[in-house]
C-alpha cells in the first residue's frame, strides 16, 4: 500500500507541466490534497517539470532551486532574449536586465574571432553560474546570419531531395560544431514547416519538403545533429507557417485550414519532433481560425498550452518567433504582448523590441496578480536545465564542416530534364543570371578546368552617354545649334561603336554553353541549362533542354554542379516537392 501511496502522490506532483499552476490548480495543488502528505513534492515536481526532453530531474531540481531564489526582476529578465546593436559584447545589457541571452544577427558580425570574443566575453562577464542563451539563426541557404565567417550550408530542402536522414544527421551535426566554437549555445532551425508550394512566400526551401512525413524524418534527423554537438536546435514555427500566403514579418498571416487538415499535414512534423523528445520549440505569428481566431499562435493558450502542451505532450522549452515581427506587433502594446504570452504557456519571449519595457510588464502582472510568479519560474527553469543539460559540448573551428555541406550538396542535387550522365557542356560555359550564384560558380569552375565566359560592361568612353546640349545663358541660337549637331554626330558614333563591341561580346560568349542562375524569389533564368539555386519551382517555368537543381549557391554546391555538368559525377537526388513542368522528379 506505501507504495502505491507513493506512486500516486509523484504521479499527482508531476502533472499539469504545461499551462499556469493558478489555472489547472498545479501540481501544488494536487500534492496538497495527495493521500500522501509524508512524501512533498520536490521543487521541480511543484513546477510541473518532467523529464523525457533532454534534462534530467537532477537537472530539473537544480534549476528550479535556482529560479526559486532569484529576485522577481530578474526572473522576469531571464525568460527575455534579445537582439542587440553594434559589434562589440553587450555585456552591460544582459548583467543590467538580468537577460537570458540574446540573439546575434548579419549586422553583429565582423570575423569569426570577433564573434567568438563577443560570445566568450558574455559567458565570463556576466557571472551566471549557468549558460547564456546565446542564439543564432543558421539554418542554411538564405537565412545564415553566419554567412560571412562559418561554413555555408545550402537550404534545408537539400535534405529532403538527398533523402539521408543519416548524412542529414551528420551535416547539421558539423554545422553545430562550428557554432558551438563560436561560442553558440542555440540555434533557431530547423524548420519543421510543411512547403506547400510556389504559394508560399515566407518559407519555400527552408523546409524540406512538401511531404510531411518526409519534413518529420528530415527535421528529428538534422535536430539530433545540433544536440549531438552540444547546440539546442529551436524547431519551427509552430503550428506550421508553410500553408499560408502571406509573410508574418510583414502581417499576421491567416491559416484557414479546418483542425483535421492540421492534423494531417502542418502538424505531423511537430507531433513526430515531440514523441522523439526534442527539447524546443519556437511558436509563429499565425492566425489559426479553426482554434483561435484572430489572435496570434504565439499569444494564444488554446494554440500553445491547449494543442501543444496538452493534446501534443510537449513538456519541454516554447519559444515565441521575434515579437518585433508586424504579425504581433500591430495594434498591439508591447508589454501586455510580453505577458500574454508567458500565459499563453510560452517560455522564452524573443527579441521584444524593448527588453526592459517587456521586464517591467511582467514585474509589473505578477506583482498586481495578473500572472503568477510560478509561471516565470517554470519558464525559467526549463530554459536553465536545458542549456544547462546540453553544456559539454565541444566546439570545431570555422571551415571544419565545409566536408560535410558539399557531402549534403552531392546528394541533393537534382536533374529534372536533359542528359542523366555525359557531359552537360561544352569546353566553356556563359553563366548569368543571379549574381551570386555566378561568382560561386566561377570560382568552382576555375578549380575545375572549365573555362567561363562572362559578359563584360563596355569601356565608359561607349557606354557613358554626354547629355544632351542645353542652351547656356546669352548663347545665340546659332551657336547652339552647332553644340547640338556636334553632340548628335558624336552621340551616333558613339552608338554605332559601342553596337559593333556589342556584337563582339555576344560572338564571343556564343561559344560557350548559356547557363542561366535564378536564386532566391528571382524571376526564372533560362538558357541552355537552366539552374535553381533556391526553390527548385522555376525549372518548372523555363525552356531549358537542361534544367539543374541545386537547392544552394555554396561553394560546395557549385562544385558539385560544375562535376555534374561535366560527367564526372551523378545526380542523385529527387526533387521533395511537386514542380508542374518538368521532365521528371530526378535521374
Amino acid at each position: 500500500m506505501a507504495t502505491v501511496a507513493l506512486m500516486a502522490s509523484l504521479s499527482a506532483c508531476d502533472g499539469g507541466g504545461g499551462g499556469e499552476p493558478a489555472d489547472d490548480e498545479g501540481a501544488a495543488a494536487r500534492a496538497a490534497t495527495s493521500s500522501s502528505p509524508t512524501v512533498p513534492p520536490t521543487p521541480s515536481e511543484e513546477l510541473g517539470l518532467v523529464e523525457g526532453w533532454g534534462p534530467d530531474r537532477a537537472e530539473l531540481e537544480r534549476a528550479a532551486r535556482t529560479v526559486g531564489r532569484m529576485r522577481l526582476p530578474d526572473l522576469a529578465g531571464q525568460v527575455i532574449v534579445a537582439e542587440w546593436r553594434g559589434t562589440a559584447a553587450p555585456v552591460r545589457l544582459v548583467r543590467e536586465l538580468h537577460l537570458g541571452g540574446v540573439i546575434a544577427f548579419d549586422s553583429n558580425v565582423v570575423s569569426a574571432a570577433q564573434v567568438k570574443a563577443v560570445n566568450t566575453a558574455l559567458t565570463r562577464q556576466v557571472g551566471r553560474k549557468w549558460p547564456l542563451f546565446l542564439g543564432v539563426d543558421q539554418e542554411g541557404g538564405v537565412v545564415e546570419r553566419m554567412r560571412r565567417v562559418a561554413t555555408r550550408f545550402p537550404t534545408f530542402m537539400s535534405a529532403g531531395a538527398a533523402g539521408d536522414t543519416a548524412l542529414t544527421r551528420a551535416a547539421y551535426g558539423a554545422s553545430a560544431e562550428e557554432l558551438r566554437g563560436l561560442g553558440f549555445t542555440v540555434d533557431f532551425a530547423p524548420d519543421a514547416d510543411v512547403t506547400s508550394g510556389p504559394g508560399d512566400p515566407t518559407i519555400g526551401s527552408r523546409s524540406p519538403s512538401s511531404s510531411p512525413a518526409a519534413v518529420a524524418e528530415q527535421v528529428i534527423a538534422a535536430a539530433t545533429g545540433f544536440t549531438d554537438s552540444g547546440v539546442l536546435p529551436v524547431i519551427k514555427h509552430f503550428p506550421g507557417h508553410g500553408s499560408v500566403p502571406a509573410d508574418s514579418h510583414l502581417t499576421l498571416p491567416v491559416q484557414t485550414k479546418s483542425r483535421k487538415d492540421l492534423d494531417a499535414s502542418d502538424l505531423v512534423p511537430f507531433r513526430a519532433a515531440v514523441e522523439a523528445g526534442l527539447p524546443a520549440v519556437m511558436v509563429g505569428h499565425l492566425d489559426v481560425r479553426a482554434i483561435d481566431p484572430r489572435v496570434p499562435s504565439s499569444l494564444s493558450r488554446k494554440v500553445v498550452t491547449g494543442m501543444l502542451r496538452d493534446e501534443l505532450g510537449f513538456e519541454g522549452l516554447v519559444v515565441t518567433d521575434s515579437l518585433a515581427m508586424a504579425g504581433v506587433t500591430r495594434g498591439r502594446d508591447q508589454g501586455r504582448t510580453a505577458v500574454q504570452a508567458i500565459r499563453a504557456g510560452s517560455d522564452v519571449l524573443l527579441m521584444p523590441p524593448s527588453p526592459a519595457a517587456a521586464r517591467a510588464a511582467l514585474v509589473r502582472a505578477v506583482r498586481t496578480g495578473a500572472l503568477p510568479r510560478r509561471r516565470l519560474e517554470q519558464s525559467a527553469a526549463r530554459q536553465i536545465a536545458l542549456l544547462t543539460h546540453l553544456a559539454g559540448g565541444r566546439g570545431a573551428p570555422v571551415g571544419s564542416a565545409r566536408p560535410a555541406s558539399r557531402r549534403l550538396s552531392a546528394a541533393a542535387i537534382t536533374v529534372t530534364d536533359g542528359s542523366c550522365s555525359g557531359r552537360l557542356v561544352g569546353d566553356a560555359v556563359h553563366a548569368y543570371g543571379d549574381t551570386g550564384a555566378v561568382g560561386a560558380f566561377t570560382s568552382a569552375a576555375g578549380r575545375s578546368g572549365l573555362t567561363v565566359l562572362l559578359r563584360r560592361s563596355p569601356p565608359a568612353r561607349l557606354a557613358d552617354a554626354r547629355p544632351r546640349p542645353e542652351r547656356r545663358p546669352k548663347e545665340g541660337k546659332r551657336a547652339f545649334k552647332q553644340r547640338t549637331r556636334t553632340w548628335k554626330k558624336s552621340e551616333a558614333i558613339r552608338l554605332r561603336r559601342l553596337g559593333v563591341w556589342t556584337d563582339r561580346e555576344d560572338a564571343r560568349l556564343a561559344g560557350g554553353t548559356s547557363v542561366g542562375f535564378s536564386g532566391f524569389h528571382d524571376a526564372p533564368v533560362d538558357g541552355e541549362v537552366a539552374v535553381a539555386t533556391d526553390s527548385p519551382w522555376v525549372l518548372g517555368r523555363v525552356s531549358a533542354p537542361t534544367r539543374i537543381a541545386t537547392y544552394g549557391d555554396t561553394p560546395g554546391a557549385m562544385d558539385v554542379l560544375v562535376q555534374v555538368l561535366l560527367g564526372e559525377a551523378p545526380a542523385p537526388g529527387r526533387l521533395p516537392v511537386k514542380v508542374a513542368g518538368v521532365a521528371r522528379t530526378g535521374c
